[in-house]
Order: C-alpha cells, then sequence, then structure tokens
C-alpha cells in the first residue's frame, strides 16, 4: 500500500517544487520589469517656452520620470529634505533657454544658455589689436561675414587733390573677432542681435592707425575670403572713376580672374575655369 503511494508523493513534490520554482520565477521577473520604473523628481516646462525667454520660477512644475530614463542633463530633485533648498537656489532661473520648449518638456542643462561672458581681450593675439569698424549690411557681404571669418578691408576715400573718389584694399586677411557683440564662442544669439552694425577685427597696431583714418575721412566694405586663401597682393594700386571709363584694367582683371578663380555652378566649384 505505501509502495504504492510513493508515485503520488513524489509526484505532489515536483508539482510543489515547480509551484515554488514558477512562483519564484514570475517575482524574479517581476522585479526585473519593475527595476528601474521608480520614479524621480525632475524639473519640467509648466508653460510653452519660447526660445531665448529668461526662465522664471513660475515657468517650471516638479514631475515624476522613471530613474532609467533619467540623465546628468536632467535638473533632479535631490530626495533629501536637507538639500533641496540648496538645489532650489542652484536653477538657472534667471538665465534664456535655447531651444522652444513645451510644456511638460523637462528641462535639460544643455538647454540652458551656460556660456559666461567671456573676456574679450583674451581673443586679442599678443602684438594684435582689435578696433570695431563700421559696416552696413550691404559692406558686409550682406550680413553673411561672421566671427573667424578672414576678410580684406576695402576704402573708398574722397581725394583732396583732385576730389575724386578712390577705393583700395586697406588691409588684407584679416581676422573677424565679432560681429557686433557675438564672438565666435557666443552660444545664444538673440534675433534682434543676429543683425550688426560694427564688425571687430584683429589688426597691427599700425594697421589700427590707417583703419581709423580711412573710416573717419571715407566709409569701409569688407570681402569675405576663403580661410585658405593664404596669397596677398604687394604692389596693389587703386581703383577711381578713371578706372571704370578706360576699361584696360577692367579688361586685364577679367582676364586674370577667369584663369585663376572656379566658376560655381550648382553650389559647389566646378572643374571648369570658364563658361
Amino acid at each position: 500500500m505505501l509502495q504504492g503511494k510513493k508515485p503520488l508523493l513524489l509526484a505532489l513534490l515536483l508539482a510543489f517544487a515547480a509551484a515554488v520554482l514558477g512562483y519564484t520565477g514570475v517575482k524574479k521577473a517581476e522585479h526585473d520589469v519593475r527595476e528601474g520604473w521608480d520614479t524621480v523628481k525632475v524639473i519640467c516646462a509648466d508653460q510653452d517656452i519660447k526660445e531665448g525667454t529668461e526662465l522664471e520660477e513660475g515657468m517650471v512644475s516638479i514631475r515624476d520620470i522613471p530613474r532609467r530614463f533619467v540623465t546628468e542633463s536632467y535638473y533632479r530633485l535631490p530626495e533629501e529634505e536637507g538639500a533641496r533648498e540648496k538645489f532650489q537656489a542652484q536653477l538657472p532661473y534667471g538665465q534664456r533657454v535655447m531651444v522652444p520648449l513645451k510644456r511638460g518638456d523637462p528641462i535639460l542643462v544643455s538647454h540652458i544658455e551656460t556660456a559666461k561672458l567671456e573676456e574679450f581681450s583674451k581673443m586679442i593675439q599678443k602684438r594684435g589689436r582689435a578696433i570695431a569698424l563700421d559696416v552696413s549690411e550691404k559692406a558686409s557681404v550682406g550680413g553673411w561675414v561672421q566671427p573667424n571669418d578672414h576678410v580684406d578691408v576695402i576704402g573708398t576715400i574722397r581725394d583732396d587733390a583732385t576730389h575724386e573718389f578712390k577705393t583700395l584694399t586697406l588691409a588684407q586677411d584679416v581676422i573677424v573677432l565679432a560681429t557686433g557683440k557675438r564672438t565666435a564662442n557666443t552660444v545664444y544669439v538673440p534675433e534682434e542681435e543676429k543683425r550688426y552694425t560694427t564688425v571687430s577685427v584683429m589688426v597691427l597696431p599700425e594697421e589700427a592707425e590707417i583703419l581709423t583714418l580711412a573710416q573717419e575721412s571715407g566709409t569701409l566694405s569688407l570681402a569675405l575670403r576663403n580661410p585658405e586663401d593664404l596669397d596677398r597682393q604687394e604692389n596693389r594700386s587703386f581703383a577711381e572713376v578713371k578706372t571704370l571709363f578706360t576699361g584696360e584694367r577692367i579688361d586685364a582683371l577679367f582676364k586674370k580672374r577667369v584663369a585663376g578663380i572656379q566658376i560655381i555652378k550648382g553650389g559647389k566649384g566646378a572643374d571648369q575655369t570658364a563658361p
């Protein structure tokens, strides 16, 4: 009779062991699924925020986001009560938001303009000088001149002896340090500051004197260069009204341009040097 019960007991033990293993497996699976899904409190936009807006305390709220999605880029509320007051003081209130945000979007460190005001003087190389030139949009290649560009500075000045205007290149291959208040290190530029009326360039002290005098005596224009173009013209002449009417220099320069400059087609430099 006992022998007849052994298979039954064995089957019950196996079934119990299977149930225990199954229960343990289910609990482990639940734990694996839930792991990382506990939430942490992060700072989010409480309203739509336009690009360039200075962040204010009333524009944000605290929301719960699963821990597995939160990185160091988030403004995360500390879990320790004592650290929360210090954290609130470190939030970027008063700083500009560099991207548009929708209500509910988490605010990331990369969304905030954190760049400190740079010392402009440290951008000037030794033995160099920075000088601001007044330029119109037309005189700055339609506003395409940007920080770190290389330009030639061209002056148009009235000759006191002949009372005629003469135009000549005053400085070649000059580096642009800033356009308005914008430098190459500027992170965010408000829309109203993208247009400028001054360009700051780096020149030698003697060149600064020449450009200052030329600016007081006439008007300046910038000719944009390819930064890899290191060619400098020696013994440059100037253009005057007579240059326009004789046409000799114009014809000679046309031949030189066709022979030495690629024709741009479709936005790419073509191999052909003439049409």
